[in-house]
């Protein structure tokens, strides 16, 4: 029987955005996997834990995002685990959660140079793989290591630090996002304190 292969996608999502979810349903419609499972972070180690909303909304938006996909779907595992949270915990996490799946990391081009200073970077490589997208500004990698696959997924220019800002000033950001997920955001009055109240990213 062929084992189930399914992309981690990990971020804050700080809000979900269209930009996310196209991206996830790219890898798993053309890429090397069968599912891809936006995997919610508390907490990057790059980052300070004050920049990010809470747990609970950014988990809620995501449910409503993925609203029932098959091929795209959430994943909270790493909400359970010791902080400051790294990759490679979570992999492990994962695979002793569903031992009959094979997990893949993917990570954009953005992060690529810099993926040597990733806790057990190698060990990341060899036993998960990796998928690497593009990200403006940073061209995919002509050669990489085996076990990494380059995809050359559509680019769409929409950060969340942009949605938040937006959202800070009053302007209408329904079209960016599922309009589940913007209805959330309006009636839970996120993002609204000049995107100062959570930070931006």
């Amino acid at each position: 029987m062929t084992r189930r292969v399914i992309g981690i996608l990990g971020g804050s999502f700080n809000p979900v955005h269209n930009g996310h979810l196209m991206l996830a349903s790219y890898i798993a419609q053309f890429g090397p996997v069968d599912e891809v499972w936006l995997n919610l972070s508390p907490q990057n180690p790059f980052k300070e834990q004050s920049e990010l909303l809470d747990d609970r909304h950014r988990l809620a938006m995501l449910d409503k995002a993925v609203n029932g996909s098959v091929t795209v779907k959430v994943c909270d595992v790493e909400l359970s685990l010791p902080q400051p949270s790294y990759t490679i915990n979570t992999m492990e996490k994962l695979e002793s959660m569903y031992p009959d799946y094979d997990f893949r990391i993917i990570i954009g081009s953005d992060n690529w140079p810099r993926f040597p200073e990733w806790r057990d970077s190698e060990a990341l490589i060899e036993r998960y793989g990796l998928i690497v997208y593009p990200r403006r500004d940073y061209p995919l990698p002509d050669i990489v290591p085996d076990n990494v696959t380059v995809v050359d997924a559509p680019m769409v220019d929409i950060s969340s630090t942009f949605i938040r800002e937006c959202i800070a000033e009053g302007r209408d950001m329904n079209f960016f996002m599922p309009p589940q997920v913007y209805e959330y955001i309006e009636r839970n009055k996120l993002y609204k304190n000049d995107g100062k109240q959570y930070g931006i990213e």
